[in-house]
């Protein structure tokens, strides 16, 4: 062996060490080796071993429990449920940013955990069945039933969750990237078994259940077919619907597998009732209420004021054939608005955003378009008690403070920021626009020869307000107006679904329409809506670009939060820093559920649903009589 003169050296010195010397260094190590023995051993790491999980607490459902408790065991299966969606779809891939996938088509998927309608917050074994993991939940192990198959009878193995999870990461919608940031490793450690090891930083309460929730690709699918690309073809799945019919852009059908391999599971008992699932599509929402009363499907969510206050007196609902119902909805209030595109120039200004927002009159609006049917909406989590009021509470300012920095001073000075009541008598409230125009001028916008305000560089305050509903016409157009008289050049542009979905993905607007259902348990999905990261992903779920270092942190909070106290505390206060940067002009809610459909389906519960949906679609059943009964009278075909 060859050794370089500088190794030799040191082979020379030690050996001429020296008695001495050796001697001190070894009664060092001795002495060493002593107080290590003196100290306390470390206590062994708890594993639990579980059914399921949850963010807080214990969870509802013990080990080997039967079914949900707001489900019908007993529920017969058959029959057909069909409703509608706005706009068209070319695709059955919901998971890239290729296409417009077709609604329901992550039907086709199952994962290693299921949700349920009782708990917000936790998550029981599907393809698992059982997991285990440590009590600081920096990583687990998965344990798959042998019993979990796809459609073609081959199982689904550790191997198929390793590339999901990287197929996703690699090239799902951008949100993925973002969620699986505190996802240090994924590996099959054998075929049933499979280890996700997360960063000790990271949101641990709740990155198990994000894992569980994956849907599961078959790995050998897809080692002939490119995940990334937009496809009509049906996947191979595991879930409880494939595939029975696409009309592409018109209409979709999925097909009840019966040897759907975990449709006994306590999991899925009572629920996936129907033999098929159909959505139709219309380009408007008027061509699909008219679409509904003639029978061209079966159940509708009604949305629009207008409609459910006038129009819900067809013969087929004084015959008796429809239903029309009003159930309470628990969830916290949709978050819809307009929203603003904050990567443009033109509202870098806070001033401007808020003038904006100012002059939409919700209060004329609500008693001339919305019959008095709708409430304001204020705040991110309306309708729930994560919702900031008043001035921030000291639990709050712990949190706010060391961010004072980044947030706009009126979270310390004023109460959470409420949008300005308008007077309901005139669309054109002249008080409102004089405070609005205010701001306008203290931002730099002045009023010029033409009446169009702009700025030192001449350049002309013009917005374009981006839609494809034909019904949101009446409601833009008085708002377009308010804003001239304001002197902004306001353009309302109707475009198609297709353009609408293809704008948004490159963010090539400057205001548009969103809504987000919030999770009454808030974590890591806030990072795509609000995160620094997802700002200029495109695709991605941050439709205003919101970049600022207090909402990252706080974001980061109440992923870590370790309990419900904990949890409110840091979402009221994300709520009250996000209001005061006026992202949006917040619009309107109502805590119900307005619902029509004609009567030949039955469900478990009566006027009182679970908190967190209706369970239309999985809960309900078919009943046969009350179908025939509508067929003989010419209802249905």
């Amino acid at each position: 062996m060859i050794r370089t003169r500088r190794e030799e050296a040191k082979r020379s010195t030690v050996k001429a060490a020296p008695l001495p010397a050796l001697w001190r260094v070894m009664t060092m190590l001795m002495v060493l080796c002593l107080a290590l023995l003196a100290l306390p051993l470390r206590a062994e790491e708890k594993i639990i071993h579980s059914h399921g999980i949850s963010a807080f607490g214990d969870l509802k459902y013990d080990e080997g429990f039967a079914h949900f408790d707001y489900v019908n065991p007993d529920a017969p299966k058959g029959g057909e449920f069909s409703t509608w969606s706005p706009g068209t779809f070319d695709s059955l891939s919901p998971y890239i940013l290729k296409g417009n996938a077709a609604a329901m088509s992550s039907v086709f998927f199952d994962s290693l955990l299921s949700g349920n309608l009782d708990e917000p917050d936790a998550g029981y074994g599907l393809v698992a069945d059982w997991l285990e993991y440590p009590e600081n939940r920096e990583w687990v192990i998965f344990h798959i039933r042998p019993e979990a198959k796809f459609w073609d009878d081959t199982p689904i193995t550790a191997e198929d969750v390793v590339f999901s999870y990287e197929a996703l990461r690699d090239k799902g919608v951008p949100v993925y990237k973002v969620l699986f940031k505190d996802f240090q490793s994924v590996e099959a450690l054998d075929d049933t078994r499979v280890k996700f090891t997360f960063s000790p930083d990271g949101p641990l309460r709740e990155l198990i259940m994000t894992a569980g929730g994956l849907p599961i690709f078959s790995k050998a699918y897809y080692a002939t077919r490119d995940f990334a690309e937009s496809t009509l073809e049906p996947p191979l799945g595991s879930g409880p619907y494939e595939l029975l019919s696409v009309d592409p852009g018109r209409s979709v059908s999925y097909k009840r597998r019966d040897d759907y391999w975990a449709k006994d599971l306590n999991v899925n008992v009572g629920q996936n009732n129907f033999d098929v699932l159909t959505v139709e599509y219309y380009a408007d929402y008027t061509s699909a209420f008219e679409a509904f009363k003639g029978g061209a499907y079966s159940y509708r969510e009604e949305f629009l004021s207008l409609l459910w206050a006038t129009a819900y007196d067809f013969p087929a609902i004084q015959k008796g054939w429809v239903k029309v119902e009003t159930l309470p909805d628990g969830r916290p209030a949709g978050t819809q608005g307009w929203w603003f595109n904050l990567r443009r120039p033109i509202f870098a200004d806070p001033r401007v955003r808020e003038a904006i927002s100012m002059a939409f009159n919700f209060e004329w609006s609500n008693e001339s378009l919305f019959y008095g049917l709708y409430e304001r909406t204020d705040s991110f989590w309306e309708n729930s008690d994560m919702q900031a009021e008043g001035m921030p509470s000291e639990a709050e300012l712990a949190l706010l403070e060391p961010l004072r920095d980044y947030v706009p001073e009126t979270v310390f000075t004023e109460p959470a920021f409420v949008p300005a009541v308008s007077s309901p008598d005139k669309v054109a409230d002249r008080k409102m626009l004089r405070r609005a125009g205010k701001l306008l001028e203290d931002a730099g916008w002045t009023v010029g020869d033409d009446g169009i305000r702009v700025n030192a560089k001449g350049e002309r305050l013009r917005i374009e307000m981006l839609n494809d509903s034909p019904s949101f016409e009446r409601i833009f157009n008085p708002y377009v107006e308010n804003l001239k008289r304001l002197g902004v050049e306001a353009v309302y542009n109707r475009v198609d679904n297709a353009q609408l979905q293809e704008r948004e993905k490159k963010f090539e607007f400057d205001i548009t329409v969103r809504r987000y259902s919030m999770s009454q348990t808030p974590g890591i999905e806030l990072r795509g809506i609000f995160g620094s990261e997802a700002a200029d992903a495109q695709g991605s779920s941050n439709i205003a670009g919101v970049k600022n270092e207090a909402v990252d942190a706080l974001i980061k909070v109440i992923e870590n939060a370790k309990s419900r106290e904990e949890l409110n505390t840091a979402v009221k206060a994300l709520d009250r820093v996000l209001r005061a940067m006026h992202i949006w002009v917040p619009q309107w809610y109502k805590p119900v559920h307005n619902i029509a459909y004609f009567d030949m389906y039955e469900r478990p519960y009566g006027d009182t649903p679970p908190k967190t949906s209706l369970g239309e679609m999985g809960l309900w059943w078919f009943n046969p009589e009350k179908h025939q009964a509508l067929i003989d009278a010419g209802a249905i075909r």
